[in-house]
């Protein structure tokens, strides 16, 4: 996974935008992860005939080419459907900066390569005014020292210390798990002596 996040971000100020609103559930019958950047926002970025809605952030020039969303509070409640963090990875969308994100949400982030800085309202709104300018702002999120660069500005965020270690070292919790590879095959070999004990007895 990149240690820095960089491109052009598009406010959706919208608060509690769940994870049926990212990807309505229409879109789950897939049985592979293929496909699903058609679905996202798909009811926010199409009519009922499949058309573009003009006035949906993302179907707008320039930001139909974000790589970052800087979004309302609470965003990805709801359900914990994993699609849904799927769907933005594949639309192109590589960090989302909010004040704060449903936990099952995050955790599928994390897994998923997907940053999720986490700012103060007041930071949150002033990069929201800035990417709202009709030319578009860029910023760089930089995971290994948690600051959002924009022009000269270095703006911080909070990132968990382990979230920010997946991100640098490419993790997932298999990954993890097998750091204590050692001690689950001594556990695995005490549990199978005490069943081989039960049996004699």
């Amino acid at each position: 996974m990149p240690k820095t996040v960089h491109g052009l971000a598009a406010a959706l100020p919208l608060a509690n935008v769940d994870t049926d609103v990212i990807m309505p559930k229409r879109f789950l019958i897939t049985i592979t992860r293929e496909g699903l950047a058609d679905g996202t926002f798909a009811d926010l970025r199409f009519h009922d005939d499949d058309t573009p809605r003009t006035d949906f952030v993302l179907n707008t020039h320039p930001w139909h080419e974000a790589r970052i969303l800087i979004v309302g509070d609470n965003f990805g409640c709801g359900s914990s459907r994993e699609h849904a963090v799927w769907g933005l990875v594949q639309l192109g969308i590589q960090g989302i900066i909010g004040t704060s994100f449903a936990g099952i949400f995050y955790d599928n982030a994390r897994k998923n390569g997907l940053a999720l800085p986490i700012v103060s309202p007041e930071v949150r709104d002033q990069l929201m005014q800035a990417a709202s300018h009709e030319d578009g702002a860029s910023y760089t999120i930089d995971i290994e020292n948690r600051v959002i660069r924009h022009g000269e500005a270095k703006l911080p965020f909070e990132m968990d210390d382990a979230t920010q270690t997946a991100h640098l070292e490419g993790r997932d919790d298999t990954l993890n798990s097998l750091e204590f590879a050692d001690a689950i095959r001594k556990y695995e070999g005490r549990l199978g002596d005490q069943q081989r004990v039960r049996v004699i007895q």
